[in-house]
């Protein structure tokens, strides 16, 4: 990790004015080819870049009303909030982005928190999209959707990168102990 600290706030929904560009987090490639969307959409509308990454506890919130236990949420709280710093450190670097920047951790489903982080109607939704497979939609509703659906601001949402495709085809031949050419990486 680089050596610029991020803040974070935990489960802050109220904040009110300026031209707010919220961005889904989770990580993934397609999540930071959306965060720098975001930050582009941010920095031609004079805005604020708000990163939001929502988190459950394991079990998911049903599973966990059995036996509540602070510590648990509050350490799964902890590695969230690591999760965002190491996905901004990942995207933006020590420099950061050019724009001033919100992190948020907050409780709940992804659709649902995203969707009231963007509630106002000047605010633009980033979301990451991609391709998922049949076992993925089944088992995991789509944030997009979701987001697209339920929102009252724009949303935009973004396609994975070219390259992200190239990856998961290089990967899938090293995953199934494949012959590489790699001469077809270079071109």
């Amino acid at each position: 990790m680089s050596g610029r600290r991020y803040e974070y706030e935990v489960d802050v929904m109220d904040r009110a004015g300026g031209r707010r560009v919220v961005a889904g987090v989770s990580g993934s490639l397609g999540s930071l080819t959306a965060l720098h969307r975001a930050a582009r959409e941010a920095e031609l509308g004079g805005g604020t870049l708000t990163a939001v990454l929502a988190w459950s506890p394991p079990g998911g919130e049903l599973g966990h009303r059995g036996s509540p236990d602070p510590g648990l949420l509050a350490e799964c709280r902890e590695v969230a909030g690591q999760q965002l710093v190491q996905a901004l450190d990942t995207a933006f670097g020590p420099a950061g982005p050019p724009v001033p920047l919100e992190a948020m951790v907050v409780r709940g489903t992804p659709g649902a928190v995203l969707v009231e982080a963007a509630q106002e109607p000047e605010h633009l939704l980033v979301l990451g999209t991609g391709t998922r497979g049949l076992l993925r939609r089944a088992l995991r509703p789509s944030v997009a959707r979701y987001c697209l659906a339920h929102a009252t601001c724009p949303v935009l949402a973004v396609p994975p990168s070219p390259l992200e495709h190239e990856l998961a085809a290089v990967h899938r031949l090293v995953a199934w102990r494949r012959p590489l050419d790699t001469r077809e990486l270079a071109e």
